[in-house]
């Protein structure tokens, strides 16, 4: 059995760097591997405190939702202007996102399925899904109405994190992930993106057993299936490409080290036991191959910090600090890579 069905990841996954130039219409290209038409793009301006900027094809272009607000969708056209077949195109209207010039830009993107969906109607409310799967992503929307539900997702298996939002009214990122105990069933537990609260407990928000969300549907609770339209981002696990875990941090310079299979190019933690950011490293914006050194917190609008944080390696990421994200606590992350480990062929990825 092959190690990974994924032998390059940036056919699904990359990053996107970009220093402004006020010209409006401007078509940016990846420099990945492989050609990537992506179907949701998170942009952030590196250099001022404007807000995290998500966009995806089945909303449209002329909407955003941003991680660190609680607000619904929000009409900008000229933030991403279109999906292009090897990156987007970005526009400007003088302010200072996303092509202002003498400001950087960073633009994480992740390919669904082209921006064509379909109805789902696999669970109690009908979905409008587009999937990829894969690489384990779909993009779920749909009209909620206060009730207790399940939704069809697309990705046929079951999702290790869904990231929710309410697009039609004020509301917090509610976040599943398979792994955010804190003592309880993660069913029972809610961590939102947009704060750096420790996890929440609601019960039976995400299911009254572990086994309501399944290969074809998630659960959710009425508190939480706003009367209005939703939007969900599904992730499911996908071996050499993709790993949704925990770890506990040891407090030492000599840190954790997190086994994920593969070589990383974006990584987000979480400290879910008490109160912490949504801290994102990637392999692109440091100045030096390790450690990484830049970072953002998805929960705020700050621009771009400097911290020494971990070392991308072959199978994994190693702390370099006893800072906070390697705190003697249960902390959750995402991660996707930059190569597997080994390759479906058994050719090994090397250390940055």
């Amino acid at each position: 059995m092959a190690y990974t069905n994924i032998d390059d990841p940036s056919a699904h996954f990359q990053t996107l760097l970009w220093t402004g130039n006020d010209v409006d219409g401007r078509a940016l290209t990846n420099d990945g591997n492989s050609d990537l038409q992506p179907d949701l793009v998170w942009l952030k301006n590196r250099n001022a405190g404007y807000p995290h900027f998500l966009q995806d094809s089945s909303r449209g272009t002329s909407v955003y939702l941003s991680s660190s607000t609680t607000t619904g969708d929000t009409t900008w056209t000229n933030l991403v202007e279109s999906f292009d077949t090897n990156g987007f195109t970005v526009g400007d209207d003088g302010s200072q996102v996303p092509n202002h010039i003498g400001n950087t830009f960073v633009g994480w993107q992740w390919k669904a399925n082209g921006g064509t969906t379909s109805s789902n109607t696999a669970g109690g409310t009908t979905t409008t899904v587009q999937a990829n799967q894969d690489a384990g992503f779909s993009i779920v929307t749909w009209t909620g109405n206060g009730t207790t539900t399940t939704l069809g997702h697309g990705l046929g298996v079951r999702p290790d994190v869904i990231i929710q939002k309410a697009r039609g009214t004020t509301s917090n990122w509610n976040v599943y992930h398979k792994n955010a105990t804190n003592g309880q069933q993660p069913y029972n537990v809610i961590t939102n993106l947009n704060l750096n609260d420790a996890t929440g407990i609601a019960s039976n928000t995400w299911g009254t057993v572990d086994t309501d969300i399944t290969s074809s549907v998630f659960y959710l609770k009425y508190w939480i299936n706003y009367n209005t339209t939703n939007l969900a981002y599904c992730f499911a696990e996908k071996q050499g490409y993709s790993k949704f875990g925990s770890y506990v941090g040891n407090g030492s310079a000599d840190g954790t080290f997190v086994y994920t299979g593969f070589k990383p190019a974006w990584v987000m933690t979480k400290e879910i036991a008490a109160a912490g950011a949504w801290v994102m490293y990637d392999n692109k914006r440091s100045t030096t191959a390790n450690p990484q050194d830049k970072y953002f917190s998805a929960n705020t609008s700050d621009a771009e910090a400097t911290f020494t944080q971990y070392d991308f390696v072959s199978n994994g990421f190693k702390f370099r600090t006893g800072g906070s994200e390697n705190g003697s606590a249960e902390h959750i992350y995402m991660a996707f890579a930059e190569n597997p480990f080994v390759t479906s062929t058994g050719v090994p990825a090397c250390a940055r």
